[in-house]
C-alpha cells in the first residue's frame, strides 16, 4: 500500500509539471498577441456599434422617412395590464407582451458586416505584406556588405 507521503509528493510533483507548463503556454508570443488581438476587437466592437447607432441608423431612418430602426417591432401579443378591483384583489393577472425586435436584428447584422469587412482588410493588408516580405531578395545584411568590402579591398 502506497504511503501518503509519496502520494503527497507525486501529487506535489504533478501540479508543479502542470503550472510550468501552463507558464510555458501562456508566455508564449502568439497567446500574448491573440490576448490584444481580443481586446482591441472588443473595442472596435464598440466602436463600430457606436458607429452604426448613433450615425448609420438616424441617416438611413431619415432616408426611409423617419424611422427608428431599432425600435422597429412585429408585435406578437400586447402586453395586459394587471387589473385589481377597489379592495387590492387582482382580478385579471397581468401578460407581458411579446414582440420580435427585427430592427435591433438588422442592426447587429449591419454592425457584424462592418467588422466582418475590416477584419477582411486588415488580413488581406498583412497576408500582402508578408508575401512582398518572402519575394523580398535575401541579400547581405550592411554589416555583412561592409566586411565584404574591406576583404576585398585588402585583397588588393
Amino acid at each position: 500500500m502506497p504511503s501518503s507521503k509519496n502520494t503527497l509528493k507525486n501529487l506535489n510533483e504533478f501540479i508543479m509539471g502542470m503550472l510550468k507548463e501552463f507558464k510555458e503556454f501562456a508566455l508564449k508570443g502568439n497567446l500574448v498577441d491573440m490576448a490584444i488581438a481580443f481586446v482591441m476587437g472588443g473595442a472596435f466592437g464598440k466602436v463600430v456599434t457606436a458607429f452604426v447607432e448613433k450615425m448609420f441608423a438616424p441617416v438611413t431612418g431619415l432616408i426611409l422617412g423617419g424611422i427608428d430602426l431599432n425600435s422597429q417591432v412585429w408585435s406578437l401579443r400586447d402586453e395586459v395590464k394587471e387589473v385589481k378591483d377597489a379592495t387590492g384583489a387582482v382580478i385579471t393577472k397581468g401578460q407581458a407582451g411579446l414582440a420580435i425586435h427585427w430592427g435591433e436584428f438588422i442592426t447587429a447584422c449591419i454592425d457584424f458586416i462592418l467588422v466582418a469587412f475590416v477584419m477582411f482588410m486588415i488580413i488581406k493588408a498583412m497576408n500582402k505584406m508578408k508575401k512582398k516580405q518572402a519575394e523580398a531578395p535575401a541579400g547581405p545584411s550592411s554589416t555583412d556588405a561592409l566586411l565584404m568590402e574591406i576583404r576585398d579591398s585588402l585583397k588588393k
